[in-house]
């Protein structure tokens, strides 16, 4: 059975469609559910994006994903240019609408139930299995969110004021 789990941290977009965040952070999400550190040690790229768990909806790929010791961090690429979906999700992550983030997992060997609350302690020996991150509105795991997304914008911008910066230093 597929599990969702949102986790929402900090999230960059950019125009050109590249999304930086944080998947899962640290601690338990709403479920209960803690996955502990290690146990994406085996996760492999690219995995796909979704929009709000859809299947019928792919909205990019994440390219890069990393463990690190506040979370599995992730960046990826939203295809705008095929997809009206993906465009979409690019305005509302850009306008700060949504900037949840969830993975969708299975586990090859049942995860035993935490020894205190609800939920189930995840650890590397349990074998997850990572099969999508999407992009939510409603995270499951506080932590998890989008933190990044560049823009030609925002480049243009920055290559604006560089050059009025030179113009004063010049004048």
């Amino acid at each position: 059975m597929l599990k969702h789990r949102l986790i929402t941290k900090s999230l960059t977009v950019a125009d050109t469609g590249e999304i930086t965040g944080i998947a899962w952070g640290t601690g338990p999400d709403a479920a209960g559910d803690v996955i502990h550190p290690g146990t994406f040690g085996r996760v492999t790229g690219p995995v796909k994006m979704l929009w709000q768990h859809r299947q019928d909806e792919p909205i990019g790929t994440w390219d890069m994903i990393e463990e690190k010791a506040d979370g599995l961090h992730v960046a990826g690429r939203l295809a705008i240019e095929h997809s009206p979906r993906a465009r979409e999700a690019h305005a509302f992550l850009r306008d700060g609408i949504v900037d949840g983030l969830s993975i969708g997992f299975r586990l090859e060997k049942k995860a035993a139930p935490r020894a205190y609350g609800i939920g189930r302690d995840i650890r590397r020996e349990h074998g997850l299995r990572l099969a999508e991150i999407s992009i939510v509105t409603f995270p499951s795991h506080p932590g998890a969110r989008v933190t990044s997304t560049k823009s030609a914008a925002d480049a243009t911008a920055i290559a604006k004021a560089l050059s009025r910066f030179r113009a004063s230093i010049r004048a």
